[in-house]
């Protein structure tokens, strides 16, 4: 991202935190869209209406949005509740339409921001206005896929930037209908801390008994706002029904959020956490001094493998430190799968370290 920070896309509505964009997943009829619309305007808990207008499925035959005429009736939901509207784009002849209905947010969705070419085109379509534009994360996990789509908008002159975390997709059944990643997302707003972010619970959980708790999650880890998906008659829904909620639902749901801020202006609160950080900091300076001198017996390890003409992988021993060391750190009250995380980054540095060893030339004297 260039040094400019970019506007906030909450700014340009003047909204509090969280920003909520909601709306059917995609525009099906007129009063589908007019209805919905009123019925989330009404709840008064709406910043901004969406709409999917074109919709990108994954085969033939199955329902890809209603086009031109859809759009049309999502302007005139914008004329009826007085709300900005915003929907997807994926070619530059999308943006042209949109201008021209008078959409006041576009965003990329994670198919196509996997494209760089798809992005670019719509970047060249956006050369030269001035209109708010949000990016979804790419369908794999590739942050810098994610940071490479919004700098090209932001190079077209794009200034209202935004970033949408809508989960991944995995091969790994869970819960979500995309895992969340959290951590990506987290990765994100440490490498572009200026960046707004918002969250799609909606696609992150495929399944609307899910969505509070993810919208929840959101907020907690600092993000903006949130894009979910409602619809007058979910059910009946002519795409993803699953993950859409009624505009009563909604409702509900933003009510029942918590708001935490960053920082609190209470001493007790400020002293008591700069205590803990304290202690978080020596604990992180000791666990760094026993990983160094862990490594230091790799390399030790490495070399007598090599002076004995030993293999470096003993399949044996990593099995034994995955079972033993999972079973402690369980007991010691440590998440297993943390712990079977935290053991493959350690068992592969010291593989590295030890291949250091195995590939130095011994020198003769």
């Amino acid at each position: 991202m260039t040094d400019n920070q970019p506007q906030t896309i909450a700014g340009t509505f003047g909204a509090t935190r969280p920003f909520i964009i909601s709306g059917p997943c995609s525009a099906e009829t007129e009063n589908q869209m007019l209805t919905t619309a009123k019925l989330l305007a009404a709840t008064g808990k709406v910043h901004a209406l969406r709409a999917g207008i074109w919709k990108p499925r994954t085969r033939p035959g199955q329902f890809e949005g209603a086009g031109q005429e859809g759009l049309n009736w999502l302007a005139q939901a914008k004329n009826e509740t007085g709300l900005p509207i915003s929907t997807e784009v994926a070619t530059a002849a999308h943006v042209e339409a949109c201008l021209k209905a008078g959409v006041d947010i576009l965003w990329i969705g994670a198919r196509t921001t996997v494209n760089p070419f798809s992005v670019q085109e719509i970047a060249d379509a956006l050369k030269g206005v001035d209109i708010p534009v949000m990016v979804k994360n790419p369908v794999n996990p590739d942050i810098d896929l994610w940071i490479g789509a919004l700098e090209r908008v932001e190079r077209a002159g794009i200034k209202r930037l935004a970033a949408i975390h809508r989960g991944f997709s995995s091969f790994e059944k869970g819960p979500f209908r995309n895992a969340p990643m959290w951590d990506l997302a987290i990765e994100l707003k440490t490498r572009v801390p200026a960046l707004e972010l918002f969250c799609d619970p909606s696609h992150i959980s495929g399944n609307r008994e899910l969505i509070a708790m993810v919208a929840q999650k959101a907020l907690d880890l600092d993000m903006s706002g949130l894009m979910i998906e409602s619809h007058l008659n979910p059910d009946a829904a002519w795409s993803d029904a699953k993950q859409q909620v009624t505009p009563a639902a909604l409702a509900n749901i933003v009510d029942g959020l918590v708001v935490r801020t960053v920082t609190s202006a209470d001493k007790k609160f400020k002293d008591t956490l700069g205590i803990l950080r304290e202690q978080i900091d020596h604990i992180d300076d000791e666990i760094m001094q026993k990983m160094a001198n862990r490594m230091k017996i790799s390399k030790q390890i490495g070399q007598y493998k090599k002076d004995n003409h030993v293999t470096i992988l003993q399949v044996s021993r990593w099995e034994e430190i995955i079972q033993t060391r999972v079973a402690l750190g369980k007991a010691m009250g440590l998440d297993e799968e943390f712990m079977k995380d935290l053991l493959r980054l350690i068992h592969h540095e010291s593989i590295q370290v030890q291949t250091s060893v195995m590939n130095q030339s011994d020198v003769k004297v």
